[in-house]
């Protein structure tokens, strides 16, 4: 049986503002590739010959295009893609905090000492609104205001790592969210080593696959 590969991605419509999903599928015998439409149940792409992807370039939280559209692969499609592509690098977001980063760079040498690698760093501010739809989820959270006020109270440092198993790596890395906590269970994180509390606790990691390739 031919070997066919299977991804959730999404893309963004930037017509219709809009996230539209596909599956993707990757056939490795010839190179060609072939999309689903996940919202109206309709091949989107026939399969086609396609020298732009190859299976290096297929794991989860990566982009490729495909036909000009610029695609996050956001988990995978089959339990079958995952048995044999799911030990392959990832990438994950890791967003340090204003309280740390003065320490970007003793908060970097954990990073690699990890296996883990930067491939893209940014600084920036966020304003309220954007630290408010970064942390969204936690918006019925009691501590959301106090988070988002904080978040944006200073300049950020916006990272993608990338490695074998990128996100369970930064996340246990950083530690237990509560700084304090991090500090009696986890004493060698990041969290521990350089966290106030469980606001002001160094940085944010992705807690899903689908997280971390947005």
């Amino acid at each position: 049986m031919e070997d066919r590969y299977a991804f959730l991605t999404e893309w963004y419509d930037p017509t219709a503002a809009l996230l539209r999903r596909y599956q993707l599928f990757y056939y490795p015998k010839d190179g060609s590739v072939e999309m689903f439409d996940v919202k109206n149940q309709r091949i989107f792409l026939r399969r086609t010959k396609y020298d732009e992807i190859h299976q290096e370039d297929l794991f989860v939280g990566n982009r490729v295009n495909v036909f000009s559209r610029q695609l996050n692969l956001i988990d995978y499609g089959d339990q079958y893609t995952a048995n044999k592509l799911g030990s392959k690098k990832e990438r994950t977001l890791a967003l340090i905090k204003p309280d740390v980063v003065t320490k970007i760079g003793d908060v970097l040498e954990l990073i690699y000492s990890s296996n883990l690698i930067v491939t893209k760093a940014k600084m920036t501010k966020l304003t309220w609104s954007q630290a408010a739809d970064f942390y969204v989820e936690h918006q019925s959270k009691p501590f959301f205001s106090n988070l988002v006020q904080f978040v944006s109270s200073g300049p950020v440092v916006a990272m993608e790592l990338m490695g074998d198993e990128a996100m369970s790596i930064w996340r246990r890395l950083l530690g237990p969210a509560d700084s304090a906590v991090a500090r009696r269970e986890a004493p060698q994180s990041v969290r521990a080593q350089f966290g106030t509390d469980g606001i002001k606790n160094v940085g944010h990691g992705s807690d899903s696959l689908a997280a971390a390739a947005r």
